[in-house]
């Protein structure tokens, strides 16, 4: 074994020809091949990667996908799945990266310094994906796990992996800015930590209010956002990049999230920065917000307008269905399956493929999905441009989504 660019012994290369330089690119590939005992499978989607059967690839929070090619003239839809880290993994992680000025120092040369990778790992994190945490999916009719386009986009995407290790960031949940961003506000903390009072969570300070708070009077219920009716008495800084009126948007959506607190309303304490911006993007349409919450949080223009359709649909359930496939009880996915098969029996007049993965279920036929919420409640998706968009209101009854559905694409 030789020497890996971050002083820990190489991986040994797998396969006919190592598809990863690094140590840390060849750990994606191990992960890959540990996760089946499929040897074929593995042996053919190295052959689709090397013939450069994979399309571009997009990763987003929790997953990486791209269009492969197969036997057939249109390209089947293959990702990857890998669990994001919660917030609380992540405030570890950042900890454990600000503790030592060398697994800075080496991020910042686009390397992953393997001491960061074992403290992480020490301290609950794990970075790096374990064999059983790579989920694949494809649109394949192969119920290979993985099927060989899956397998083709994992060795694809190690070389990718290899040259930016903030790919892993990425797939686990935040891009490059974000964790610098983090990092940035640690070192400001830290140097600020003996003469600024340390501060609490928001779910917190409201807890501790509400357990000494007076009894306030009934409030009046709101048809929404009461508009300001009086100017700012000054101007917001030039360097905030922030106008008037931008001001006066985040002040009305302050007030209403004031009194929907009294009411006793604390969604939105626990929305991270990401899901917050979702929610202004859906409840403050204008035509510069989406270009400064874009700018502010360095999401995709098309995630963010995706997420804000799930959000219009659904709030932060919508949010969580639309980026986290789920494992529910086998029973209630084989319920609904039968009770959707019997339907579409009667709606059409041959058979419809209906394919289960995880929480959902899709006619591939039709570019159809349903996918079960933790809410019990079915969320109906359509296809468009090769991704899937929330396409109505969630339902109990998966028919009753599916109908929904349904009606939208002339059915």
């Amino acid at each position: 074994m030789t020497p890996s660019p971050a002083g820990r012994p190489s991986v040994p290369g797998r396969g006919r020809r190592a598809f990863a330089a690094t140590w840390w690119g060849q750990a994606w590939v191990a992960a890959l091949e540990d996760s089946t005992l499929d040897a074929g499978r593995l042996s053919r989607g190295r052959t689709y990667a090397r013939k450069g059967l994979v399309g571009a690839t997009i990763v987003a929070p929790g997953q990486v996908k791209a269009p492969v090619q197969g036997s057939r003239p249109r390209p089947y839809r293959s990702s990857v799945h890998l669990p994001v880290l919660t917030d609380a993994q992540w405030d570890t992680l950042f900890d454990t990266i600000a503790a030592r000025a060398g697994h800075l120092a080496a991020l910042l040369d686009s390397e992953m310094p393997a001491e960061l990778v074992d403290d992480a790992r020490e301290a609950g994190v794990p970075l790096l994906p374990r064999p059983t945490e790579l989920d694949p999916e494809c649109s394949c009719p192969d119920w290979g796990y993985p099927c060989k386009h899956a397998a083709a986009l994992c060795y694809a995407i190690a070389a990718t992996i290899d040259a930016d290790p903030f790919v892993l960031f990425a797939l686990r949940g935040r891009t490059r800015e974000e964790v610098f961003t983090q990092l940035r506000a640690r070192r400001t903390k830290t140097q600020n930590r003996a003469a600024s009072p340390a501060g609490i969570p928001a779910a917190a300070a409201y807890a501790r209010w509400t357990a000494h708070a007076r009894q306030l009077p009934e409030l009046q219920d709101l048809p929404g956002p009461v508009p300001l009716t009086a100017a700012l008495p000054v101007a917001p800084p030039p360097e905030s990049g922030l106008t008037a009126a931008d001001l006066e948007r985040l002040m009305t959506d302050t007030a209403a999230r004031a009194a929907r607190l009294l009411a006793g309303d604390t969604t939105s304490l626990h929305l991270t920065v990401r899901q917050d911006a979702v929610r202004i993007a859906a409840g403050l349409p204008g035509p510069q917000w989406p270009r400064t919450l874009i700018q502010g949080t360095g999401a995709n223009p098309n995630e963010l307008t995706r997420l804000t359709r799930a959000w219009q649909h659904g709030g932060p359930t919508g949010i969580v269905v639309a980026e986290q496939p789920s494992t529910p009880a086998p029973a209630a996915m084989a319920a609904a399956r039968t009770a959707l098969a019997e339907a579409l029996a009667e709606m059409t007049d041959g058979p419809v493929l209906l394919k289960a993965w995880r929480n959902r279920l899709t006619l591939a036929d039709r570019d159809i999905q349903l996918r079960l919420g933790p809410d019990a409640r079915w969320y109906p998706y359509l296809q468009h441009d090769d991704d899937w968009w929330p396409a109505g209101p969630p339902d109990p009854d998966p028919v009753a989504a599916l109908t929904t559905v349904w009606r939208q694409t002339g059915g």
